[in-house]
């Protein structure tokens, strides 16, 4: 696993990023929390520079390899943060190194099904296969971003590439992970827990920014889990990129309170 380690200070920051990303997405977290913290963001397998094999990428795989990377680098107390499929990471790494996290924080998250797996799977590959996977991906990555920008076309073309070999197989074992081990994994957190949120997903999973005071089924239901919730309006699903003091300033603010 690629990874990249600086900073000093406790708790450590694991930093874990989406489908179709790499660790540079989390560059100005990187930067900023680096005067105060140890700070770690890493590759999950097949993104960025780490190697990996379609039938590899699973939520399953990638929460192992971070708490892996928890324990080989003997971070006894960290603070775990996922954007969009890392927030899946994090939840899932936490149920294997729970007794050293700190805090775990949610980038924008949410949930394709929450019953059936095996049709949840097979529905979200069903969308797949129905467009095929290249028109599928710039379709899911284009409705991330609500303004025109060098930037997001060129996160659009990195995903396009990068994801050409897994995605298909990855998005459905996702959609099969959220029916079947999503609950769980919200119910074995055990430290404080922010979801910090830019968008919304409507029936159709189409995107929309949230507007400040408005919620989602998703935050209900992370409400409902015990998580604290904050809302970044009128961002898009990157507030990492788009808005990173606004995205520092809330993680600053649960740190101190972890």
């Amino acid at each position: 696993m690629h990874f990249v380690r600086s900073g000093r200070g406790a708790p450590v920051l694991v930093f874990v990023h989406g489908f179709a990303c790499t660790h540079e997405d989390w560059r100005a977290q990187l930067e900023h929390f680096a005067a105060t913290h140890e700070v770690v963001a890493c590759d999950l397998r097949a993104h960025g520079a780490t190697p990996g094999r379609a039938h590899e990428c699973s939520i399953e795989h990638y929460g192992g390899d971070v708490a892996a990377l928890v324990n080989n680098l003997e971070l006894e107390r960290c603070v775990l943060i996922g954007h969009s499929m890392g927030c899946r990471v994090v939840l899932e790494a936490n149920r294997l190194v729970a007794d050293k996290v700190a805090g775990v924080v949610l980038v924008d998250g949410s949930r394709l099904a929450d019953r059936d797996p095996p049709a949840a799977e097979a529905a979200a590959r069903a969308s797949i296969d129905r467009v095929g996977y290249p028109a599928f991906a710039e379709d899911l990555f284009r409705q991330m971003f609500f303004t025109a920008s060098p930037m997001a076309d060129a996160i659009v073309r990195r995903a396009m590439t990068q994801s050409s070999a897994f995605g298909a197989e990855l998005w459905s074992r996702m959609a099969r992970w959220d029916a079947e081990h999503m609950d769980g994994a919200f119910d074995a957190v055990r430290a404080p827990l922010l979801a910090i949120q830019t968008t919304k997903r409507d029936a159709n999973l189409r995107r929309s920014p949230l507007k400040r005071g408005e919620s989602s089924p998703w935050l209900d239901y992370v409400r409902g889990k015990g998580a604290r919730v904050e809302t970044i309006p009128d961002t898009g699903h990157f507030p990492q990129l788009e808005t990173p003091g606004a995205l520092n300033d809330l993680i600053g603010a649960f740190l101190r309170m972890t």
